[in-house]
Parts: C-alpha cells; sequence; structure tokens
C-alpha cells in the first residue's frame, strides 16, 4: 500500500496515534461545520493554516510550504468544486464550499503525513475494540479508515507523477491527454491495493 508519511520529529510527529486522530477528525468536523459563507470561507482557510503552522512539520516554512503542497495536489478537486456549485448556488456559497472541502482534505492530509500506517491501524483497532460485542470487526474498520485516509493523497500523488511524465516527454497539456493515463494508474493502483488485501486475508 502506498503511503504518504514522512519521518520527522515534530509536535504532531511525537503525539500518539490515538488522540492525534481525535484531534484531527474533531478539526475536520469543525471545518465541515462551517456556514456557506464568505466568513465561513475565511475562517476554514484560517484553519488549515493554523493547523499546519501548529503541526510544527519544519519545512522551513512554518508549514506553509506542505500546506501549498497540499493544496496545490487537490487543486482539480477544488476546480471542479467551485464550478460546478457556481452554476447553481452562485459565487459566495461555491467558494465556502470549496473552501470548507479543501480545508477537510488537507487537514486529515496531516493525519497520514505525520502517522505511520502501521501506528493508525493499530489505533484504530484499539479505539474500535469494545464495539466488539455488536458485530464490528475492528480490524476490518481500522483497514477502511487507513485506506480512505491515503486515497485522495495517494490520487493526488498519482495525477503530479502523470503531469510530471506527460512534461518530460513534451507533451501537450490538456484534459483528454491527462484523463485517461490517470484513469488506468489509477485502476491499475486499485488492482494492486486489491491484491495486497487479498493476500492479507481481507475480503
Amino acid at each position: 500500500m502506498l503511503t504518504l508519511y514522512r519521518p520527522g520529529s515534530g509536535r504532531l510527529h511525537r503525539l500518539p496515534a490515538g488522540p492525534k486522530i481525535v484531534l484531527v477528525l474533531v478539526a475536520v468536523l469543525a471545518v465541515s461545520l462551517l456556514p456557506s459563507s464568505w466568513w465561513g470561507a475565511a475562517v476554514a482557510a484560517a484553519a488549515a493554516v493554523v493547523a499546519y503552522a501548529a503541526a510544527d512539520l519544519r519545512d522551513g516554512m512554518l508549514g506553509m510550504r506542505e500546506l501549498g503542497r497540499q493544496i496545490w495536489a487537490v487543486r482539480w478537486v477544488v476546480v471542479l468544486i467551485v464550478a460546478g456549485q457556481l452554476v447553481f448556488l452562485g459565487p459566495e456559497p461555491a467558494v465556502a464550499n470549496a473552501a470548507r472541502i479543501t480545508a477537510a482534505l488537507v487537514i486529515a492530509a496531516l493525519l497520514v503525513l505525520t502517522t505511520r500506517t502501521t501506528d493508525l491501524l493499530d489505533a484504530v483497532e484499539r479505539g474500535l475494540g469494545p464495539l466488539r460485542r455488536l458485530g464490528l470487526d475492528p480490524q476490518r474498520a481500522a483497514l477502511l479508515l487507513a485506506v480512505t485516509l491515503n486515497t485522495v493523497p495517494v490520487l493526488a500523488r498519482l495525477a503530479r507523477e502523470v503531469r510530471d511524465a506527460q512534461r518530460a516527454r513534451g507533451a501537450r497539456g490538456g484534459l483528454r491527454t491527462f484523463v485517461v493515463p490517470f484513469l488506468v494508474i489509477a485502476l491499475k493502483h486499485a488492482d494492486q491495493l486489491g491484491d495486497s488485501l487479498t493476500a492479507r486475508g481481507v475480503r
């Protein structure tokens, strides 16, 4: 499984996986519940900036370099959200919703950037342990959460690799020339992920 974990020694890296999951989920939920207004968009943007600054990623720019990298990675998601909602809702809700979704995505990315997948799985499995009596399989639930959290950043990385490969070949940039190879690589990754899960006995 691809992982976006980046070794480090900052505050968020040192925080145990369990409390970190709760902290990130609370932040994502809070951002998601903001109203679709200009001030809601401003608060969402500020929340993302504060989250990356407080994470102490030590990228030389108080986390802003990594924040910019994550926003750039999901830029097509932002464009599609804004374009689609401008038609039906108008500029204020479109910008606000795009800001909330983008902030939620980049804040959630902090979890996989600063936590090893194994630590993430162990923490979720421990946290869901009491629900075993209700028929929930904590191991499957933990694996599902880990895969979900990694999906958007991994797809963003694959998209970046496709773009870089096209530039290296001198190919013209365009939506049509990008979509086909990206879909092929994304589907290949999905097949590999499915095979690795099957090999581990997950069905």
